[in-house]
């Protein structure tokens, strides 16, 4: 199935559900960075986790979501754009993309032990005004766990969220998920309903692997309720790094510092955290740098 997201709504039952298919970004990733198996899954169910979070974004606002741990992967970082034609573009990487743990009792990806304790950050940007951030404990480090409570006790949202990564020695193999959100005015009888759903529901990497797209995991999720409202979105791996990003990130250094840069060597690489892009600067650019510091 192409990767793709949709979103449908079922306002008379107080219910609104985004499902995404994120097998060609979450392999995206993976190769670029080189994940370890367990490392793939932790990114790939964060990133997935950006696209359902950010569905409801509009364009020139952004999400960020960070998890830092003490387990061996330490932070995963899942960054999320509208795009100018509509389509969410989506980055991410680990702090340790190669660190890795065994298999759990139940023979997947042991994603919890690998994250360890510690919190989600998520930060939303918009055209105007600052920025709101909001931290939580993670509840188990499985990803989509930690989502649903920060959307419970950060923005007092009742939800249900399903990730997951499928991954083989040749990449990924499936890779998405579903996240319903309870409205504003809903009954009890909504929560209750999202949550017999969340568990009667088959594993979302069977259902992809099996052929399933974006609306049959709705369907899933939805049961017999009927959705309105419905449209797709595009999702796709995309980083904003350029040029003159790295060398106003290289300014930062100070003055002292990319003059010792400048006189070391002939040129400075820089690669981006996120797409794993190199930029050279050579000497001479340095040294401009140093000019644009000086007349500021």
């Amino acid at each position: 199935m192409p990767d793709e997201i949709v979103v449908a709504s079922a306002p008379d039952r107080g219910i609104a559900i985004v499902a995404a298919i994120t097998t060609e970004l979450v392999g995206e990733a993976q190769s670029r960075h080189q994940l370890s198996p367990t490392a793939s899954a932790a990114v790939g169910r964060l990133m997935t986790g950006a696209a359902l979070l950010g569905a409801s974004l509009k364009g020139g606002e952004r999400l960020s979501l960070q998890v830092v741990g003490d387990g061996p992967l330490q932070s995963i970082v899942a960054d999320m754009a509208r795009l100018r034609n509509g389509t969410i573009g989506i980055r991410a990487y680990a702090k340790r993309p190669r660190a890795d743990v065994p298999l759990n009792a139940r023979g997947k990806f042991d994603v919890a032990a690998a994250v360890g304790a510690g919190s989600l950050q998520v930060t939303k940007s918009f055209e105007i005004g600052q920025p709101y951030v909001g931290i939580v404990p993670l509840a188990t480090g499985e990803i989509g766990d930690d989502l649903a409570a920060y959307l419970a006790k950060s923005e007092q949202i009742p939800s249900a969220v399903a990730l997951g990564v499928l991954a083989n020695p040749a990449g990924i193999t499936a890779a998405g998920g579903v996240m319903a959100q309870v409205l504003p005015g809903a009954d009890e009888s909504a929560v209750e309903y999202l949550e017999h759903r969340a568990q009667a529901m088959a594993p979302v990497t069977q259902q992809i692997a099996g052929g399933a797209a974006a609306t049959d995991l709705l369907r899933a999720l939805a049961g017999d309720i009927a959705l309105r409202n419905q449209h797709t979105i595009d999702v796709r791996f995309a980083c904003k790094c350029t040029r003159e990003r790295v060398k106003l990130a290289l300014l930062g250094l100070g003055q002292d510092e990319l003059r010792r840069m400048a006189a070391e060597r002939p040129a400075t690489e820089a690669t981006c955290e996120f797409c794993k892009k190199t930029y050279v600067l050579s000497a001479q650019e340095l040294e401009k740098l140093v000019e644009r510091l000086v007349a500021t």
